[in-house]
């Protein structure tokens, strides 16, 4: 048995990996996999992009890190000042750290410490969604509202407020898809009411959610309704764009959409493009301002942040987004790639939903598509169908749970911004190809 303590329950049964070119994967064999869901919506320029490997290069050749506590260096300067041109002068600041899940907990670290500075202590507690994800470390799992995930530190963690999530497909009883948006502002005003406006420090939600929802973009008019209860009260809006932003979508910033403004923003993911482990939390002027004028600074602290290797290697990234117009790629390519995967999978009576927005598409599948039963969690519909994809040389994100809890199997389609119509072709095909199998092995 190895030694390495690995993500999945079987790490014996994964391919090893050796080498990565464009969208494309090769394992020790010489058999090569089509990087579909650009691992977990990460690898926005595909696999061993040579623009940003000799950045990196470059940048461990002069100096791979200037501790930020003790020195500025250009790159994280140049890579400040690009991120704020990009997602917008609202925000008046970043901070640097290395994962989504130190984002959350920077994040919700600023919200406090901006209450604070505001002479109003008493605002400690977040409200969230069901079926959300916001990172693996106890403070972000607090927030975070997948049951499974949560199941063995939910007795542990800080109490959060959970509220409905803006799932169209699934919609609270009773509400229609378009009736969401009132929904959930009514909602989220008397979780406030019932709690205490004065307690409550921040709303945090993913403006299109990905695994814990299977990619559900919320309905149109709903962030903007959220978004007047929460400056009606006080309370900050934090947008968690792990998953979702710095072009994934198909916009800088997925909110971009909905035309609405966060108090706090953060990303990661595809800010690096998964070439170095780096995330990043942008604050909005009056955010920042209050806090400086109170208390200097933001007052949290990481040993690698700002990391000069990390943020050369964003710097490249956003760099190739740019020259080669790949946001607008995403954008104009969303219809291509929507097409192909209503084309490829609308005859399978087991798919329920297809859903998404730019190169973020999320596949739901059921036992029954009028009555949107799922399969039941024993079946493991999920893992069927990612070792059935694995053997056609597809690589996706599959998962569970989004239905109940434990029911509810979705497959996450995300491939990298670089990909062609023919590669999205393979994509489609090798998926309903691997779908069909792995329903016909449920069936047995």
């Amino acid at each position: 048995m190895s030694a390495w303590i690995n993500q999945t329950p079987d790490s014996s049964s994964l391919p090893p990996v050796v080498r990565g070119e464009g969208v494309y994967l090769y394992d020790k064999s010489g058999k090569r996999y089509i990087d579909g869901s650009s691992g977990p919506a990460l690898f926005s320029l595909g696999h061993s992009h040579r623009d940003v490997l000799a950045a990196v290069h470059r940048q461990f050749d002069a100096l791979e890190y200037g501790f930020t506590m003790d020195f500025s260096t250009e790159v994280v300067e140049a890579l400040s000042e690009r991120l704020v041109r990009h997602m917008g002068a609202h925000f008046g600041g970043v901070f640097y750290v290395s994962s989504g899940s130190e984002a959350t907990e920077t994040s919700l670290k600023a919200a406090l410490q901006y209450h604070v500075a505001n002479s109003q202590p008493s605002r400690t507690r977040f409200i969230s969604r069901r079926f959300s994800w916001h990172g693996a470390t106890l403070g972000a799992l607090s927030v975070s509202g997948n049951m499974g995930r949560r199941r063995y530190f939910a007795h542990a963690v800080p109490e959060s407020i959970f509220v409905s999530p803006a799932h169209a497909y699934r919609p609270p009883l009773g509400i229609k898809p378009e009736e969401i948006p009132a929904f959930a502002a009514r909602e989220l005003e008397q979780a406030i009411l019932t709690h205490g406006a004065e307690k409550i420090a921040g709303f945090i939600f993913e403006p299109v959610v990905g695994g814990s929802l299977g990619v559900s973009p919320a309905p149109a008019g709903y962030a903007k309704a959220m978004r007047a209860v929460c400056d009606k009260y006080g309370v900050l809006m934090i947008a968690d764009e792990v998953m979702c932003g710095v072009g994934r979508c198909g916009a800088w910033r997925a909110l971009a959409h909905d035309g609405v403004w966060p108090d706090i923003m953060q990303v990661a993911k595809g800010l690096s493009g998964g070439y170095m482990p780096l995330g990043a939390v942008l604050l909005s002027k009056p955010v920042l301002e209050r806090i400086r004028s109170a208390h200097g600074n933001l007052e949290t602290s990481r040993t690698y942040s700002g990391h000069s290797a990390a943020c050369a290697a964003a710097l490249a990234v956003l760099d190739v987004l740019e020259r080669d117009g790949l946001v607008d790629k995403v954008a104009k390519d969303d219809a291509y790639l929507r097409a192909r995967l209503d084309e490829a999978l609308g005859q399978i009576a087991e798919v329920g939903d297809v859903r998404g927005r730019g190169f973020f598409y999320g596949v739901e599948y059921v036992k029954d598509r009028e009555t949107k039963e799922p399969f039941p969690a024993e079946a493991l519909f999920n893992r069927k169908l990612k070792a059935r994809c694995i053997e056609n040389g597809l690589l996706i994100y599959p998962g569970g749970g989004i239905a109940d809890g434990r029911r509810g199997d979705y497959a996450i389609v995300a491939p990298p911004f670089i990909a062609t119509h023919a590669e999205i072709d393979e994509i489609a095909d090798k998926l309903a190809r691997a779908s069909k199998q792995a329903l016909a092995d449920v069936r047995q």
